[in-house]
């Protein structure tokens, strides 16, 4: 069985997070954020797309598979929404910070620039997939919201979030799900609340996305909310 707990300090933000402690082996999983691991003490050895890296820093960009093998001291792993932060201010971030800790790399990638959506339409929808989550959400209601038909909403979608409307869903469903058992509920109210079906619907994507159990991964965690 993996290790899959994780223990240490989250930092949360709205757009990014940046978990520092002690980091267990994960399964294979992608997922829709990118992803920067840092390691200032020994080497960690992860697989990326089927190889294996031993390295004290690896980006995963948004999508990609990965898994962490084995991670013999703390890590800080930084998540990054890539709609507002890209590849390029991610490692920007890091490459601005002389000594990584929490404080300053929230600081370094707090004073990033975000992205702008190059489209309004397409904040218009995802403002109301964020309105309906603890629901069902209609991709014909996202679609009117926009102004758009349901065959543009899943060009734009798919265009410029590289993501289609369901599955973008899905990540903002765990997103939120995640937010709320930090916050101290249960994983069956933090599911509902998120609308998931239930607990395990909410448990099987955890899974997929990070590759880790909600229930062994989530309650180890110090947590700070950045605004």
């Amino acid at each position: 069985m993996l290790d899959d707990r994780w223990q240490g300090t989250l930092w949360l933000a709205p757009d990014f997070a940046i978990l520092h402690g002690e980091a267990g082996a994960t399964d294979s999983h992608a997922h829709y954020a990118h992803q920067l691991m840092l390691s200032t003490g020994a080497p960690f050895t992860a697989e990326l797309d089927g190889s294996i890296h031993t390295a004290q820093r690896l980006l995963v960009a948004s999508l990609r598979a990965h898994a962490i093998v084995a991670a013999p001291a703390p890590l800080f792993t930084i998540y990054a929404e890539p709609q507002c932060l890209g590849v390029a201010a991610l490692l920007a971030a890091q490459d601005g910070v002389h000594e990584p800790t929490l404080d300053s790399l929230a600081a370094a990638l707090q004073a990033q620039p975000r992205q702008q959506l190059a489209d309004a339409r397409l904040q218009r929808a995802l403002d109301q997939v964020d309105a309906l989550l603890s629901g069902k959400v209609s991709a014909a209601a996202v679609a009117d919201a926009a102004h758009l038909s349901l065959s543009q909403l899943e060009r734009l979608f798919s265009a410029q979030l590289g993501l289609p409307v369901r599955r973008l869903v899905l990540w903002r469903r765990l997103r939120l799900a995640i937010r709320f058992i930090l916050l101290g509920n249960t994983l069956t109210h933090a599911a509902h609340a998120a609308g998931f079906a239930d607990a395990a619907h909410f448990s099987r994507t955890m899974r997929s996305l990070f590759g880790v159990r909600a229930d062994r991964s989530l309650r180890q965690l110090n947590v700070k909310l950045l605004d």
